[in-house]
């Protein structure tokens, strides 16, 4: 996937601008100056395998993903872009470029210095102000129940629009949902998120990985995964978004939704999420 490219400052400034710009390769020297040598301080989140730096273009922000090891992570790297190349929405977070780079990198070794090859993975997306998490969590950042009907939606609406194009995302709660300055929600951090194809309806995995509390329970029987795994974490998320506090959910419940779900197959669009979501929640409360 290593490839070169000649984006400037000033060509990534105006794709942030333009919201039709497709993603494109971008430099690592480019990724490295805005992020000013990836300095610590520009650190505003991180995960299990990778750091997230926020990069200053002119007026305009980035915020720059990094892989800690990416020998380890390339299947997720390339699977990542993979499913943020195959849509565009407004509530999924927006994808600028990527990029897949070798650096040569002075290395001691027995008492010498030799040279090494370093490989560089990042993903770049739109800078978002906030986590949905923070909102849940933190007293001061309340939410009006408008508002909380408002980030449902625009989850379930995203999570549609992920369906529709085979996606699925494995990996959906509150802190991988961002808010812009208008609290639309956005769906991101798609490092664990599998494409399907066309049809295919299901998928088996003998790896389990995701937030445990969101994950339902066939992912921990290796069960066949669907676009209801999902719909299992949709609803632990709408019901920390109403009450402010994560539910135990048992099996009996699970089944309960499921079995509902399975109902509501012939409505069409996201009402369908909207509806499997409001269920979830009633039959814990």
């Amino acid at each position: 996937m290593a490839r070169q490219t000649s984006v400037t400052e000033a060509d990534l400034e105006f794709m942030l601008i333009d919201e039709n710009a497709k993603p494109k390769p971008l430099p690592y020297s480019l990724l490295e100056k805005i992020t000013n040598g990836f300095s610590g301080a520009h650190i505003i989140g991180y995960g299990g395998s990778a750091d997230v730096y926020e990069g200053f273009i002119g007026n305009h922000k980035i915020a720059v993903k990094r892989l800690r090891i990416p020998y380890q992570h390339e299947k997720e790297f390339s699977q990542e872009i993979e499913c943020l190349m195959k849509v565009k929405h407004i509530n999924v977070v927006r994808f600028i470029g990527y990029c897949s780079d070798t650096q040569g990198q002075a290395e001691k070794y027995e008492d010498n210095h030799v040279m090494a090859d370093s490989q560089e993975r990042l993903i770049c997306f739109e800078f978002l102000p906030a986590c949905l998490d923070k909102y849940i969590k933190d007293p001061s950042c309340s939410l009006e129940w408008r508002q909380r009907y408002q980030i449902i939606n625009g989850v379930c609406q995203g999570l549609h629009q992920l369906h529709e194009h085979e996606i699925l995302h494995l990996d959906l709660n509150p802190r991988n949902i961002l808010l812009d300055d208008d609290m639309v929600p956005k769906i991101s951090d798609f490092g664990i998120s599998k494409c399907l194809k066309k049809n295919q309806g299901h998928f088996y995995t003998e790896t389990i990985s995701g937030t445990p509390i969101y994950m339902s329970p066939e992912r921990g029987k290796h069960g066949p995964i669907t676009t209801k795994s999902d719909l299992f974490s949709l609803g632990v998320t709408v019901i920390e978004i109403m009450t402010g506090n994560k539910e135990n959910i048992d099996q009996a419940t699970v089944e309960d939704v499921y079995a509902w779900d399975l109902g509501t197959q012939l409505l069409l669009g996201p009402t369908r999420y909207l509806l499997a979501a409001s269920k979830f929640s009633m039959i814990n409360h």
